[in-house]
């Protein structure tokens, strides 16, 4: 099953995005999760199928979030995460070569 998704980013969230159907644009989405996301600033359009991968997210669940209500949502990763890797990526980069 192939569709063809929109996806936002938030104006309010760095690396939050949300995808929805192309056809239905934001009409699914509920108006308590725009409040959050903020204003909606189109990033690009995809041809979503269960054999594409995702850098961040399953497709499987998000082909399923879209046909079931009309969206996905994608977090940020957690800041915890970032600033855990954070020391070793440093220790990588001042290995001599």
């Amino acid at each position: 099953m192939k569709r063809i998704c929109s996806i936002y980013h938030s104006s309010r969230k760095n690396g939050m995005y949300l995808y929805v159907l192309k056809e239905d644009a934001l009409k699914r989405v509920p108006e308590a999760l725009l409040t959050v996301f903020g204003t909606p600033r189109h990033a690009f359009d995809l041809v979503l199928s269960p054999q594409r991968k995702l850098a961040q997210e399953d497709i499987h669940k998000v082909l399923e979030n879209l046909e079931a209500q009309g969206y996905h949502l994608q977090m940020p990763p957690a800041e915890d995460e970032y600033i855990e890797h954070l020391p070793e990526e440093l220790l990588r980069r001042n290995d001599p070569l």
